[in-house]
């Protein structure tokens, strides 16, 4: 997969060796790291990237990606989709911060590609969700573009659905 560019990020595509580094805290090639990055949200999702991986093989163009910011090369948190879309062309997404990097516009910048992303490779629908007392998220969400479509007792849901908009247009 190819780095996705944003004004101020670049979207920085997992591989296999850098997914095994990353869930285990390595460093690697491919820029400095910010405070507290990778956090286990991050190591969470470079194990689901393995699982993928072995489970179905490389999941491109719905991998999981690195945030670098433009500005200094820092990696700053993760970003990418849980795996290829499903049967119905559905594809859940999830992203993450270093506490340093948050409230500055960097999330929604990244999930803004990531949908683009999406769409240009296909999917129909892009998922997402967070807890219920995760505002700075939902604010992420919607500030992208995403519309809140379901709720349970932990979690509120998310999702931009091409095919609704297409269906309404």
């Amino acid at each position: 997969m190819e780095p996705l560019a944003t004004r101020r990020l670049v979207l920085l595509p997992l591989d296999g060796e850098r997914a095994r580094r990353l869930a285990s805290g390595q460093s690697g090639p491919g820029g400095r790291r910010a405070e507290g990055y990778p956090d286990a949200g991050d190591r969470a999702g470079a194990e689901r990237y393995l699982r993928v991986l072995a489970d179905t093989g490389d999941p491109a163009p719905y991998g999981a990606f690195e945030i670098q910011r433009r500005s200094d090369g820092l990696l700053i948190g993760g970003a990418g989709f849980h795996g290829p879309p499903d049967g119905e062309g559905r594809v859940t997404v999830g992203y993450g911060l270093v506490p340093a990097a948050r409230g500055q516009g960097y999330a929604t910048e990244a999930l803004r590609a990531l949908l683009e992303h999406a769409r240009a490779h296909g999917a129909l629908c892009v998922l997402g969700d967070t807890d219920r007392e995760n505002t700075a998220s939902q604010h992420v969400m919607t500030s992208a573009g995403m519309l809140p479509v379901g709720e349970d007792e932990r979690l509120l849901y998310y999702a931009v659905d091409w095919t609704r908009a297409a269906d309404s247009g």
